[in-house]
This record gives C-alpha cells, structure tokens and sequence, in this order.
C-alpha cells in the first residue's frame, strides 16, 4: 500500500505488509539471509536505493520529480519481489535478469532525479562502468569520457587538460546539469552490458551441469550393463604366454593350456569364465579417482571468481564422469588394436594402471573446455577484451585511403 509524505507527495516505496518498520525512521528492518548468494545481493542493494530515494525525495522538489520517484519505488519493489520468491531453479536465470535490471533501471533514474552535487559524486564510479563495459567507440563511452574531463575527471590513461582556468563549481554544476541525461544513459548500458555478461556466465555454467548429468548418466548406464551382461563390453585381453592361452580381465585372470592334440582352448568360453560383473564399475572408478587427481591439479590454476555462478565447481565436476568414460574407452580402443603394440596386456595390474591414465587423460578433452571458462570469466572480469579490437577495426575504417 502506498503513503504520502508530509508534503502530500507519494512515497517512493511504500511499505509492504511483510516489513516492520524500525522505531523511529522510515527504513524497515532488515530481514535474515536468503539463498542463493544473488537474492541476498538484490535484497541489499534495494534497500540501500530504498533509503537513499526517500532521502533525496525529501531533499529534491523539481517538476516530475515525483513521477520519476514513483518509478524508482516500482522497480525496487519488483527486485524485493523477486529476490523473495519462491526458489525454483528452472527459472533463476529470468529471476537474475529481473532483478538485476530493475536494479540498475532504479539506479539510471535516480541519476535522472537526484541534485548535481549527487550525480557528480556518482560520475566517478559511473565513468569506471562504462569504460569497463562499452567499447572505446562507443558514442555514448566518448561523449561521458569528454564530461568527465570537463569536471576534472579522467582516467589514469589520459591526463587531465592542461588549462589556465578551473571550471567553479557554478560550471560544474550547470554542465552536469545539462548533461545529466546523457550521464544516466551511458551508466544503463553500461549496466545491461554487465548483466547480459552476468547471464553468459551462467549459461554456460548450465550447459557445463547438464552436460556433467548426461555424462553421469552414460557411466552409470555403462556400469549396470556390465553388471547386467558381463560379456556384453569385456575388457579383457588375451597376451601370450608360449603354449598357454591366458585371459586377463581387471579383476581376475585365467589360463588354460592346449589341449594334447595342439589344439587351442576357445578364447571366448576363457573370456566368459574370466570376465566379472564389477569389471566396468572398477574400470569407472580407477578413472574417476584420476579424474579426480586432474581436477585438484587444475585447482592451482584458477584465480578465484566473484562471480556467484559457481563455475570452477562446474569445471571441476564434469572432468569426474569425464575420466571415467575415457578409461573405459580408452581400454576398448587398446582391445581393438587400434593402438599398435598395446594390444595385449600381460595382467590385471597393468590394465587398472592404463585405466589411471586413460582417466587423467581426460585433461586433453577438458582443457578446452577450461579455456573457453576462463575467456568468458575474463571477458567479465575486464569488460571484454573484443574492445581493442573493436577500436583498431574503427581506426582501419575511418583510415583516409
């Protein structure tokens, strides 16, 4: 429900019936933490834009003011919304994305309301998101970075303009003034520009979990068919040993010698009495447990993320299933000859050895994918590095021939 102030005007963000106001002041009180890590973050900001648009709609009084402060008060309460609504993971993604921009939408048009002095202040910080997240050629980035000179503000890569005068603070005042939708609108695409980021993260953090359950998946199918059909997928092989004929599975061996007439025992009724159910499932694990070996190495070389989407978990996750796959495959490629000179393994011992590897070896499949992780983060990280060459593309074509 909304109120109005003393002066008749419409709050902001009314109050809702779920908040308790504190004793005294018009803020409420804050309530305890949500999950996931971005509705807490939603719930914080909002109410951090909350208090500061009640204080500057009781400091600021200008034609429109109050239509502008109703809009805040809209997308505040759309990000408290969210942030407290039902948690159902197959929509996060639409959840984060409204969140986040209605956000950032409050934020734009408090620049678009709030006294110069403020939106001065804020230049500072507005100026570092837009470098960060639009081109060097975008229209929007040159013509804020020409503002910020004018006030006295730059960045550390081009000086301050050497000039005899200082602009008062009068000026100032007066040019942010005429500026200030021009400053609103570089910082809201600035903003969309990080959020659409935000969401490539997270896709792609989804693909990585799905394709980490698929996979799973696979093995576990992998596993039950052995247990089912044990000489459906054997991964035996059959070396030889001068006149006996010897089966060697990962779990057990066996040999039969040549019958008095020299006549060799069939390969294929070894291979059944040999063969386990657990063949597959051991298989599995030995190459899981070096996957996993992989997956603690390549810890070393991940710097950390702020980013709440958890994707060196999802990296580190889907190498697992991964090295078990591969050290099942990797031992039918060797039973079928299609590595030359590995094709029979005298014992069970040296079978689970090239399982670990095979299972390590995942590392080659995976590693790609580990850098495509770390250009998306990267991306964010620095405000993508497509922006140079976005800017030497400019250059060659605005080049006179």
């Amino acid at each position: 429900m909304r109120g109005v102030d003393d002066r008749g005007h419409p709050d902001a963000v009314g109050p809702d019936d779920r908040h308790e106001p504190s004793a005294g002041s018009g803020a409420t009180r804050a309530r305890g933490p949500v999950h996931p890590a971005w509705r807490e973050g939603t719930w914080t900001r909002a109410k951090e834009l909350e208090s500061l648009c009640t204080w500057l709609r009781r400091t600021t009084a200008h034609d429109g003011s109050d239509v502008l402060f109703a809009a805040v008060g809209i997308h505040l309460r759309a990000a408290e919304e969210t942030a407290l609504a039902p948690r159902l993971r197959l929509r996060d993604q639409a959840l984060l994305e409204r969140a986040m921009s209605n956000l950032d939408a409050a934020e734009a048009l408090l620049l678009d309301v709030a006294p110069a002095d403020y939106v001065l202040g804020r230049l500072p910080g507005v100026l570092n998101d837009v470098e960060r997240h639009l081109a060097p050629t975008d229209v929007r980035r040159r013509h804020l970075e020409h503002i910020a000179r004018q006030v006295g503000i730059a960045d550390s890569s081009r000086p301050l303009p050497d000039e005899t005068t200082t602009p008062t603070v009068r000026d100032v005042n007066d040019l942010v003034e005429r500026e200030r939708p021009t400053i609103a609108t570089a910082y809201r695409a600035a903003s969309s520009v990080a959020l659409r980021r935000q969401l490539q993260i997270r896709s792609f953090r989804n693909v990585l979990l799905v394709t980490t359950v698929l996979l799973t998946l696979l093995v576990i199918a992998l596993a039950v068919v052995g247990f089912v059909a044990r000489t459906a997928i054997p991964l035996c092989f059959e070396p030889q040993q001068g006149q006996q004929t010897e089966v060697v599975c990962p779990t057990g061996e066996s040999r039969a010698p040549a019958a008095a007439d020299g006549t060799p025992p069939d390969v294929d009724e070894l291979v059944r009495g040999t063969v386990s159910r657990a063949d597959i499932l051991v298989v599995e694990v030995v190459g899981l447990a070096a996957a996993a070996v992989a997956a603690a190495a390549a810890i070393r070389g991940i710097h950390g993320s702020s980013e709440p989407h958890g994707l060196p978990v999802a990296l580190a996750l889907l190498k697992l299933p991964t090295g078990a796959l591969t050290a099942v495959l990797g031992l039918l490629l060797m039973r079928g000859q299609f590595i030359p000179g590995l094709t029979a393994l005298d014992s069970s011992a040296q079978i689970l050895a090239w399982a670990l590897v095979f299972g390590y070896g995942q590392q080659l499949f995976t590693r790609l994918v580990d850098q495509q992780a770390h250009t998306v983060l990267d991306r964010v990280r620095s405000g993508g590095p497509d922006h140079h060459a976005t800017a030497r593309g400019e250059a060659r074509t605005s080049s006179p021939e």
